[in-house]
């Protein structure tokens, strides 16, 4: 947990560290599973990671008690297990109330499966992070300048009023653009065809259907508007593992788990 080599606990401990090693590997090749923790509505923070060797970890963290909840490794995010994960941790006990996510498909569609009682709130980071990357820095053209200044007053939204005015000014350049944003550039060789200002169409779509589902945290203070606790986890998890860069699959799979259960116990 604390990023600690063997050559350092070999010092201090005054094992060597083939012995160390040896404690080490009866250790991993003993991983705990999870462990649900009941109690109030579930706030939920959904998102994947990836690790070398197509290894995806899917983590299922409850806001409401910094724990969590359930996981799942698997080789990248799909509905299926997702959904089956949502259900079985409904199975265990635990209302969830809300899951906030980056907006991954196999998410939006696992959660959208579950009803409407489960409210969706997308990652307003990933939105804004997401939207910058695709105008770029220094937009060439002026419907991309003024996007860009629309999404960098995103994070003032903090009332419902805030809300009304941001989608309106969204909605009135969406409608003066439109025409401009589904431009089309063909090729009169082939026929084929394909839309001229691509990544501003791009971000305008992304925002249109995210909208609904981008400021339902004004209704309940306890729905997380961002996915960033759980990036600043994975950081964490991968730099502490970097240092076991030497462990196969399978223990790089229990070192995940013990890291796992070692957060939760901390709770």
């Amino acid at each position: 947990m604390e990023r600690l080599t063997l050559r350092y606990l070999s010092t201090v401990s005054g094992k060597s560290k083939r012995t160390l090693q040896r404690r080490f590997a009866r250790y991993l090749a003993d991983a705990p599973g999870f462990q649900i923790k009941r109690g109030n509505p579930a706030y939920l923070l959904i998102d994947g990671t990836y690790f070398s060797g197509d290894l995806c970890l899917v983590l299922y963290y409850d806001s409401s008690v910094r724990y969590t909840q359930m996981y799942r490794f698997s080789d990248k995010e799909r509905y299926l297990q997702i959904k089956e994960d949502l259900v079985n941790i409904g199975k265990l006990g635990i209302d969830i109330k809300s899951i906030t996510c980056d907006g991954h498909p196999s998410i939006l569609k696992a959660v959208r499966a579950l009803g409407e009682t489960v409210i969706l709130q997308r990652c307003l980071v990933h939105i804004h992070r997401e939207s910058n990357i695709w105008l770029r820095k220094k937009p060439v053209n002026q419907a991309s300048r003024d996007l860009k200044c629309i999404v960098n007053q995103l994070f003032m939204v903090k009332t419902h009023n805030d809300r009304i005015q941001w989608t309106a000014m969204f909605e009135s350049w969406y409608s003066a653009n439109k025409d401009y944003i589904n431009e089309r550039t063909v090729n009169e060789e082939s026929g084929r065809w394909w839309y001229k200002h691509r990544n501003l169409r791009r971000t305008a779509v992304m925002i249109k259907k995210a909208l609904p589902d981008m400021f339902r945290f004004l209704d309940d203070e306890n729905i997380p508007k961002s996915t960033n606790g759980l990036e600043s986890f994975f950081g964490h998890l991968k730099d502490t593992l970097s240092i076991h860069r030497g462990l196969s699959h399978k223990n790089r799979r229990a070192f995940i788990q013990w890291y796992l259960h070692f957060k939760n116990q901390s709770r």
